[in-house]
Formats: C-alpha cells, structure tokens, sequence
C-alpha cells in the first residue's frame, strides 16, 4: 500500500486544486491512503477535506494540535499502514503520474527517497508575484539547489522536495524532527544521507508551486529557513550543503564592508564595487526574465527580491547561530 501524507494549514485558496490533482492520479485507487494532517487552520480548509472525505474513502483528514509540519507529518506515518510514504503539500498540485513515477523510480534506484523539481509558479497576475517566482527558480537567487532551478537528468542528490520514502526509512534513521519549523525536509534528507542512504531527483516531475504573493512573506519564510539551518547543523554534526553559508557571508560582507569604508577609501571603492556587482547581476537575471514573462518590471522588481531573500536568509542565520551557541530557545511559530 501506498501511504501519502500532506500537512495543511489556511490552505483554502489552494487545496482543492491539490486534491484534485491528488484524485487525478494513475496510481490504483484500492491501494492508496490518504491523510491531510490540518494544523488547526483558521478558514475553511479542514472542512474543504472533509467534504472530499465524505466523497472518497481513502482521503483522511487528520488533526495535528501542534500545528507545525513535522508534528503532522508524524501523525500521518504513524497512523498509515503503507510500505511506502509520499510528503505532499497543499500549496502545489501534482501531475497525474506524480505517485507512479516515484514509485517505480524508488524501486528503480534501489534509493530511501526521490522527489521531483518544482515549477514556481505566481499566485496571482501581479508583476511582484511574478518576480517572486522568478526569483526563487534562479541560480542566482537559490544557488545550486537542484529541486528549485532543474536538472538535465535523473541525479543523485541532498534534499528532494516532498520525497517518496521506504517506510524501513524511518525506522532506521528515525521520524520527522519535531523541534524543527523549517528545515525539517533538509534535515530529515541530510540525515538519510549521513546513515548511508540514497535520494534521487527526477527533474521530469514537475511540482506545480505557487509561491508566495508578497515580498513580507518571502522575507519571514527565508528567514526562518536561516534561522534554523545552525540548529539542523548542530543535529547532524555537520554542514548539511555548502550553499547555505552564502547568505550569511553575504551579510557580513555588507556589514563589515560598510564598517571598514568609513575608515579607508579602498575599502570604500572595494565595497562600492561589490554592491554595484551584485545589484548588476540582479539586474541582468531581471533582463532576462522580463524577456520571458513580458513584463520589463522584472529589472527593477528581482534585485530588490534577489536582496530580500539573501538578507532575510543570512540575518536569520546569524540569530539562529547565536541561540545555538549561548542555549537560546527557538520559538515556535505557525506552519507558513
């Protein structure tokens, strides 16, 4: 059997969309459970599952009293029965071969988890909504994280978006870190890596992601992202990519910079000149996006995003690694 587990929260706008693409899947119906775990959301999500449960006997709305994601997601693998786990979200929608795929490529590859690479999409016709999109499916903006900006095949890799795992898995390495707000899918990956496991991407699956609609909540979901990450680090025992140290070496650049141009004109002249670099390839990702989307705000709305993001990231870095070096709690905070 096939167990599938999405955590919900104030999905409303989004989450029939979800299911339906869910009740569009190829994979048989008669060997398919699944839970929508909802964190107590304040509109009308849990009853939209609901009435789909009445509907279809294999769709189960669970509730999670904690609220957060890896509180729901060990809910769900504890009270499902299949030898196979899927993580979904209720923000995407999934093509209809989404579960058949990951199956056959888990048995494939002989791997403890495979997932696919989103297609970042805007919510709405807003020229900010598109250039948020673009952004977080952007090298520059999101560095080499493969399930983001794609793939040219089937790779080895360190973190999948909403995988497909054995269910022996957990029972190896253990369930979803509940401590963790964000972060939880990385750290989970990172640790199926560090006990010898294997996670595949599968850049032909396309998660269709609608990402967020304004440049605050890019800000707070990229902060809280870096402000974890030293806690996911201390986890593990180890760096779980590279690429996470960018954003906070950037801030400091940015601070350091600013403190040493006060005191000398080469510091001045270097600073000035790492601002305009950075600012001009911003501005060159916008030239190319607006080209593609139509819309010439790309070249002024991306850079600001572009530092929005990597600031967010990199502040939040710096406090996560603070409250881990002095015993700080890290407060919990809503699923999104």
């Amino acid at each position: 059997m096939l167990s599938v587990i999405c955590p919900i929260y104030n999905e409303e706008k989004y989450i029939a969309k979800c299911i339906d693409s869910v009740l569009q899947q190829d994979y048989p119906k008669d060997d398919l459970e699944i839970f929508f775990v909802d964190g107590m959301s304040g509109d009308k999500t849990a009853q939209i599952v609901y009435e789909y449960s009445q509907k279809y006997p294999f769709i189960k709305l669970l509730k999670n009293p904690y609220r957060t994601v890896p509180y729901a997601m060990n809910i769900g693998i504890n009270a499902s029965k299949g030898d196979t786990i899927i993580r979904l979200d209720g923000h995407c929608e999934y093509p209809e071969n989404y579960f058949s795929c990951l199956v056959d490529n888990l048995k494939k590859y002989d791997a403890d988890n495979v997932g696919g690479v989103f297609i970042t999409l805007p919510c709405n016709e807003t020229n900010i909504s598109y250039a948020i999109a673009e952004c977080l499916k952007n090298p520059f903006g999101m560095g080499n994280s493969l399930h983001r900006i794609g793939a040219k095949e089937n790779v080895k890799t360190d973190s999948v978006p909403f995988g497909c795992f054995k269910r022996e898995v957990f029972d190896k390495v253990g369930l979803y870190d509940e401590e963790l707000i964000r972060n939880q899918d990385d750290e989970l990956n990172a640790r199926i890596i560090k006990n010898g496991g294997s996670i595949y991407l599968i850049p032909t699956l396309g998660i269709k992601y609608f990402a967020r609609d304004k440049v605050s909540k890019v800000r707070k979901m990229f902060y809280q992202y870096g402000l974890f990450k030293p806690l996911v680090n201390k986890k593990l025992g180890q760096a779980a990519t590279i690429r996470q140290f960018v954003p906070p070496l950037f801030v400091a650049a940015l601070i350091f910079g600013a403190l040493l141009s006060v005191f000398s004109k080469i510091f001045l002249w270097l600073y000035l000149g790492f601002l305009i670099l950075y600012f001009a390839i911003g501005i060159m990702m916008g030239v190319k996006s607006a080209k593609v989307t139509k819309r010439p705000s790309m070249v002024c709305l991306m850079p600001w995003i572009f530092f929005n993001v990597h600031l967010s990231y990199g502040i939040g870095y710096w406090i996560g690694l603070f409250k881990v070096l002095f015993n700080r709690p890290f407060t919990a905070q809503s699923n999104r």
